[in-house]
């Protein structure tokens, strides 16, 4: 009872528009864009710090997924520096294009693959999720790790990533969400609210980006209710599956 009270104390109902510096003058994703662009020369680091390096198995997971249906053209959507990208050359394809609205993070992920000598194969593209400058029907499969929480329009760019993919293509999204379980969630909601906004701010040196995760994490629909939304805007086959305690969800579907 101790926990779901404080839980639920701390928590913000999903209706809330949330946005990374409340500047009203400023879009969503104008602030967004802003606010990696800020971080991204400590992005890596942080994110693998403060997820204790398990956000790499989440992404092999899901790159299994995908790998399936043995993709050959593959769509990372707000890519950020390639993590998911990278990690998906394991599954040979022809090409990956990274896709995201920071160019201060696609610059982190094209020196990378510039290091990593995979330059040829994965692409970075700078772009709005909500409008992306590809033809329909062009990839195999799409990737997206941790980011449409943070579309400005939510359907809107879920309807465009339908679009760009083949059909039977597949998708697999992952995405950070709350635990189920009492004494997880207390815990979590801690480390979430507490711990990592200080971590993150000692670091990156922005003080909001790592205030605006968990607060974007509890706004967010999870669960059953990202699934109707993949539902309603024509995901067909769509699997949710918790990770970690349920600290992360990967969201499967296909076209």
């Amino acid at each position: 009872m101790l926990f779901d009270i404080i839980f639920t104390h701390i928590c913000i109902p999903m209706s809330t528009t949330v946005t990374p510096y409340n500047d009203a003058s400023k879009t969503k994703k104008e602030q967004v864009e802003q606010m990696f662009d800020n971080i991204a020369h400590r992005y890596d680091f942080l994110n693998h710090l403060l997820s204790a390096g398990i956000d790499r198995s989440w992404r092999k997971n899901a790159v299994k997924h995908i790998g399936e249906i043995k993709p050959k053209q593959i769509l990372d959507v707000a890519t950020g520096t390639g993590d998911f990208a990278f990690e998906s050359l394991s599954l040979n394809p022809d090409k990956i294009v990274g896709f995201d609205i920071s160019e201060g993070m696609l610059n982190v992920g094209r020196q990378k693959a510039i290091e990593s000598k995979t330059d040829k194969i994965v692409e970075f593209v700078k772009g709005d999720s909500e409008g992306m400058p590809f033809a329909t029907d062009t990839f195999d499969a799409i990737t997206v790790g941790f980011g449409v929480r943070n579309f400005e329009h939510l359907e809107v760019g879920l309807k465009e990533m339908l679009r760009v993919m083949k059909p039977n293509g597949r998708v697999a999204i992952l995405e950070v969400s709350q635990p189920h379980n009492a004494l997880v969630r207390f815990f979590y909601s801690i480390y979430f609210t507490y711990v990592l906004p200080t971590v993150g701010k000692l670091f990156s040196k922005d003080a909001r980006a790592y205030s605006y995760l968990p607060e974007s994490v509890k706004a967010f629909p999870q669960g059953q209710a990202f699934v109707d939304i993949l539902k309603k805007v024509g995901y067909k086959n769509i699997v949710w599956t918790p990770l970690t305690l349920g600290t992360c969800a990967m969201y499967t579907a296909e076209k």
